[in-house]
């Protein structure tokens, strides 16, 4: 079948603005966008830019704007996508060409809730112990693989890159409900600033997004409740 891809390029090197430009490739329905996308590149026009590495849904190294939504290029089936189909970069990042954001904000925020276990004294001769009902309350948070689809889809983001953003938040919710950690407190404290948690307005943007099918909104409802009630 053949399908037309209509991609936002730009090349700061020789384009003073963002242009449009199609291609046309005959692909199979059942192939993904990231397949169409490296025909295009392979055949077409080898100066193509955008990332990629695993091609599973695992790494989210190929989130990017597919039809208006944020999606993973190679979870997207050319036939759910119609004949005609758009591919812009993610919003609220800086282009470096093409499909490629400048996503280091994006870390710096992650990082800035210590994503990672925090805990005092001697490690024991085993591993740290913990029941499925302690797993189960921050399990779904543990799927997040860092494609800035959701913090991408969020107005605030998009008017305020101060903002900490949902993934960021996602990662800080998989560590302080961790009954294995003991920073909870010191997490709590970081997001809940001017630009944290109490920034999100609710819109569940996010959670449609989010490729993993993580209850984003709900997970950040989840930090808002441990700040008021001092629950975990």
């Amino acid at each position: 079948m053949r399908y037309t891809i209509r991609i936002r390029r730009f090349n700061p090197e020789v384009d003073q603005r963002p242009r449009w430009q199609e291609f046309t490739v005959e692909m199979e329905p059942t192939d993904r966008l990231l397949d169409a996308l490296q025909e295009i590149k392979e055949h077409q026009d080898e100066t193509l830019a955008f990332r990629r590495s695993c091609a599973h849904g695992i790494c989210g190294s190929d989130a990017m704007i597919i039809n208006g939504i944020n999606r993973l290029a190679c979870k997207m089936l050319l036939k759910d996508l119609g004949p005609r189909i758009t591919v812009e970069p993610l919003r609220g990042f800086k282009v470096l060409r093409d499909l490629i954001v400048d996503m280091d904000s994006f870390f710096e925020q992650y990082r800035s809730i210590k994503p990672y276990l925090i805990k005092g004294g001697e490690p024991p001769a085993t591993e740290y112990r913990q029941t499925p009902a302690e797993r189960a309350v921050y399990d779904d948070t543990t799927k997040c693989i860092l494609c800035a689809a959701c913090t991408t889809s969020c107005p605030i983001f998009w008017a305020n890159q101060t903002f900490v953003g949902p993934a960021a938040l996602v990662n800080a919710h998989r560590f302080i409900f961790d009954s294995r950690d003991e920073g909870a407190e010191e997490r709590l404290e970081i997001v809940n600033k001017r630009m944290g948690v109490w920034r999100c307005r609710t819109i569940f943007n996010c959670t449609d997004a989010c490729p993993r099918g993580i209850g984003v909104t709900k997970a950040i409802e989840d930090l808002k409740r441990a700040l008021l009630y001092k629950k975990l």
